[in-house]
């Protein structure tokens, strides 16, 4: 009876923090995404070459298509996105890849700038061709306004030609070449028209047929890059027209029936920002990419300390390598962080929905989505690579499942924006911005107690106003050489204020959450989640905090102590936190390292003691 009620408990628990991490719609949110990563055509395939898991990839991307009542409706969704992205990153990160392009940069895109022309789009909705996003150039990556593709108007055909005119305009990266299907892309390029250079708009271009890249278009795959195997490729084009239609526009920028251009944008790198404005949603489905995978890590690394054995004190008592300090400490901390990852992500993403409608509500939001892609990735990966270290050798290996995590974070940390570049952006915006002064910003502001959330919020409050003071400081005493020079004198502490502002906004999610449950044993978990990470990052700036009084010398001497308590407590409770993540046991089961009986993966049946054994069975 007792075991019943403890495992009651235990579940509801779990299901508790299950709603803080996905919140309270997860059945309609989340739930078809979870169901079909369970299905069979979604489970890890054995012994296959790179290119026949490329073809996996795109055959899962059809399964997927079939089961949407509508992919109009996913492309549109900036909510179906993202818990499209944090399903199925950890499942197959190729799938991941060509999905998100697909349905966000290139249908949303589509979407988005449907006004002026009702295109066909059934054979983009039902996948008989398949979407891709043709922007940055080999020469051209962040900077990608600068891109140097030609779209010239030919008024005699109404259209446009598309040329590149030297190596480095190359389009770089994207799923150009013909497998899984005919491509067709959205080509990011220089409108010309009339002599005049009217910024970089997007065309829609016919790129290949089932098997080879059609008249004036070269598609060449780059070579194999770190992680699961994606085509991408170099393309490139030699006087390709297309249709007048082909033209993505809108307000923004047109030619009209005359052949006259006209925009409502005096500004070019508006006229641009506007035409690849998916690329914010991509940022959040980068995010949630990231939460998914990291949230799988852990729960595998947790799971695998549980049942490996190692010797214990006594060589007759093993202990599973969890109970070491040295061992459980990093993962329990590793869920603190994985806790405000999700949270920073929901955040960024109801900001974003709330506020896109607005010009400053929509900038900010931005801003908010942008810092947190970076923070969220860089955390990501740092929680993978954690728990890969304490899975060792077992976790290189591809079939338990870390291994394309490992490389996947490094290809969320630069898509849709170069994490440094992203932030360098935000700190430049937040730098410029009037400073913000908060409520005990006072020099004399009496330090507070290290238990009361609300002090340790007002502690990252002040660790962010200190770095972007810093970073004003030291770009009025800079030479007055020019912007650059004022821009690089500021710019590294101008970054540790962006990032004190992404631990800030995590802080104040958590925050959030914790006041939104009742009393009870899922409270208590969040509020120790919740403690742990707000008092490492305090850790870390404790210098600074005690030396502009904030803290004071006994509390900065305590802080270690109090950590140590947080992660024991944390650390208790570890497998009901890793059933919040609602991991399918379909998924787990993908990963031999997951389960109690991993070391039968590496059994051989033709070994002396499997022959032994039936010998002596038959006798």
């Amino acid at each position: 009876m007792t075991a019943t009620i403890d495992s009651i408990a235990t579940e509801s628990t779990a299901d508790t923090l299950r709603g803080v991490l996905f919140g309270s719609n997860f059945r309609q949110e989340h739930g078809s995404w979870r169901r079909l990563i369970s299905t069979e055509p979604f489970r890890r395939p054995a012994d296959r070459t790179p290119d026949e898991r490329l073809s996996l990839a795109y055959e899962r991307l059809k399964i997927l298509n079939s089961t949407l009542d509508s992919a109009a409706g996913t492309a549109t969704d900036p909510r179906a996105l993202a818990a499209l992205h944090e399903w199925i990153g950890p499942v197959d990160p190729a799938l991941t890849t060509v999905a998100g392009i697909h349905y966000n940069l290139f249908l949303g895109s589509l979407l988005d700038h449907d006004g002026d022309t009702r295109r066909d789009l059934s054979d983009f909705l039902r996948l008989r061709r398949i979407g891709t996003f043709l922007c940055t150039e080999v020469a051209h990556g962040n900077d990608a306004v600068a891109v140097e593709t030609t779209a010239t108007y030919d008024r005699a055909r109404d259209g446009f030609v598309l040329h590149t005119p030297h190596s480095g305009a190359q389009k770089f990266m994207p799923n150009a070449s013909p497998a899984g299907g005919p491509k067709t892309g959205l080509v990011a390029a220089r409108l010309l028209a009339d002599g005049a250079d009217h910024g970089v708009y997007l065309f829609l271009v016919p790129l290949t047929d089932e098997v080879r890249p059609l008249p004036g278009v070269r598609v060449r795959r780059l070579p194999a890059r770190l992680g699961s195997p994606v085509d991408h490729c170099l393309t490139s084009f030699d006087q390709v027209f297309v249709e007048r239609d082909a033209l993505l526009g809108g307000e923004h920028g047109r030619v009209g029936d005359n052949g006259e251009f006209s925009s409502a944008m005096g500004n070019r790198r508006r006229r641009f920002l506007t035409s690849i404005g998916r690329v914010t949603i991509g940022k959040i489905s980068m995010s949630a990419c990231a939460v998914g995978a990291a949230r799988a890590t852990l729960a595998v690394a947790v799971r695998y300390g549980g049942h490996r054995y190692i010797s214990g004190p006594r060589a007759t008592q093993p202990v599973p390598v969890i109970a070491h300090r040295s061992h459980h400490g990093p993962l329990a901390e590793a869920m603190a962080t994985v806790f405000a990852m999700s949270l920073l992500h929901r955040r960024a993403l109801d900001r974003w929905e709330a506020q896109a409608g607005t010009a400053t509500g929509r900038a900010e939001a931005e801003r908010l989505v942008a810092v947190a892609k970076g923070w969220i990735t860089w955390r990501a990966r740092a929680v993978i690579v954690e728990c890969r270290e304490r899975c060792g050798a077992q976790a290189l290996l591809e079939h338990n499942g870390m291994a394309d995590l490992v490389a996947g974070a490094e290809a969320v940390i630069t898509a849709e924006g170069d994490n440094l570049a992203i932030h360098a952006k935000a700190a430049a915006e937040m730098l410029f911005a009037a400073p913000q002064t908060s409520q005990d910003s006072t020099p004399d502001a009496e330090p507070g107690d290290l238990a009361d959330p609300r002090f340790l919020g007002r502690l990252h409050t002040h660790v962010e106003e200190l770095w972007f003071a810093r970073a004003r400081a030291r770009m009025s005493g800079a030479r007055n050489d020019g912007p650059l020079d004022r821009w690089n004198a500021a710019s590294g502490p101008a970054l540790r204020g962006v990032e004190a502002h992404a631990h800030r906004q995590a802080a104040e999610a958590y925050a959030h959450a914790v006041a939104g449950l009742p009393e009870g044993p899922a409270r208590d978990r969040l509020a120790q989640l919740q403690r742990l990470f707000a008092l490492r990052w305090v850790d870390r700036n404790s210098g600074d905090l005690l030396a502009a009084g904030r803290l004071t010398i006994d509390q900065v001497n305590t802080l270690p102590d109090v950590v140590e308590r947080l992660v024991a407590d944390v650390a208790a409770h570890l497998p009901i936190l890793i059933e919040s993540f609602a991991l399918p046991e379909e998924v787990l089961a993908d990963w031999p390292i997951a389960g109690a009986d991993y070391a039968d993966a590496y059994d051989d049946p033709e070994a002396a003691w499997q022959t032994a054994a039936k010998t002596e069975g038959e006798r």
